[in-house]
């Protein structure tokens, strides 16, 4: 059960800057609240009584989108369901709709925040790889004062370990903001016990362009969660795929190289028998989202002969 002693809906953000400041020690920040209700039952947490919480979800600025400069900036409150419904975000964040409908049910992506899945800093967030391979960052407020400052980092630096990130007391997350990759094709993959409604024990994502005649990369993004204390961008491989020519023993070689990355707690040969697999799914899931001809697995290549 979870239970407070005072809950707070601010609706601006310096109101909500100077409540968190204020708050006892052992309060939360909430948004879409998707983490916390199941982290206070028994079980987990079991029952926990907090001073305060400080409920997110009524501030306007923290809602919505915006698109300029090739970048999307997403409010820290724009949710799961907003990559599937919305035909802006789903062109221009390719991987994301992918990402999303792996995401827990309906009810759930109406409520949970994208922003809030990257501040909870766990190794295998679903959210977490995909704007890494937008080159995601975050945008971060906090009062001097009574003035609101504001800082941005890369997402790759904010993520410090498993529910670690550089977040400092008395700051809000307000945005991220991310590469817009319209044109390209986006993919996302995860295995867990089941493939939504459950922890990922690893997911891989891939957003890749290709020449007008679709035998070329032009430019690749890969990210992988769940194989170590934080999400990780593949550079190198996206390195040695651009200006390539698509074939099947080049992207085969390339998924062959994240195994020996594999530094989880737990389950390593399973994870790195999972990652090549989904390296190369993931490759190949976001070339036939870009309308590319996907070169014949090796195994359908031996069947036909």
């Amino acid at each position: 059960m979870l239970t407070c002693d005072q809950y707070h809906m601010p609706t601006t953000l310096p109101e909500a800057l100077a409540l968190w400041r204020a708050a006892p020690e052992g309060s939360r920040l909430v948004a879409g609240a998707t983490d916390i209700l199941p982290w206070a039952r028994e079980g987990r947490a079991g029952h926990v009584h907090l001073p305060a919480m400080i409920d997110l979800s009524r501030i306007g600025e923290l809602s919505g989108y915006a698109i300029a400069d090739g970048r999307v900036r997403l409010g820290a409150n724009v949710v799961y369901q907003q990559f599937l419904t919305d035909d802006t975000l789903r062109a221009h964040l390719p991987c994301m709709p992918f990402c999303s409908i792996w995401f827990a049910d309906d009810q759930i992506r109406e409520q949970a925040t994208l922003a809030g899945n990257v501040v909870n800093a766990s190794p295998a967030a679903d959210g977490t790889p995909p704007v890494l391979a937008l080159n995601g960052d975050i945008e971060i407020a906090g009062l001097d004062g009574d003035t609101v400052v504001r800082r941005s980092l890369a997402v790759a630096d904010f993520l410090k370990g498993p529910g670690k990130t550089d977040l400092r007391p008395g700051e809000i997350v307000t945005a991220l903001t991310c590469d817009s990759l319209e044109g390209y094709g986006g993919s996302f993959q995860k295995v867990g016990q089941r493939r939504s409604l459950v922890i990922s024990s690893v997911c891989a994502v891939a957003c890749i362009k290709t020449d007008p005649a679709g035998e070329v990369f032009e430019d690749v993004r890969l990210a992988l969660g769940g194989i170590g204390p934080v999400p990780v961008r593949l550079t190198d491989i996206e390195d040695m795929l651009k200006g390539q020519r698509i074939t099947r023993e080049l992207i085969a070689e390339a998924s062959s190289i994240p195994v020996t990355r594999v530094a989880s707690r737990t389950r390593q040969d399973y994870r790195r028998t999972v990652v090549r697999g989904f390296v190369e799914a993931a490759i190949d899931d976001a070339l036939a989202d870009t309308g590319a001809p996907v070169p014949v697995p090796r195994e359908r290549e031996k069947s036909h002969v």
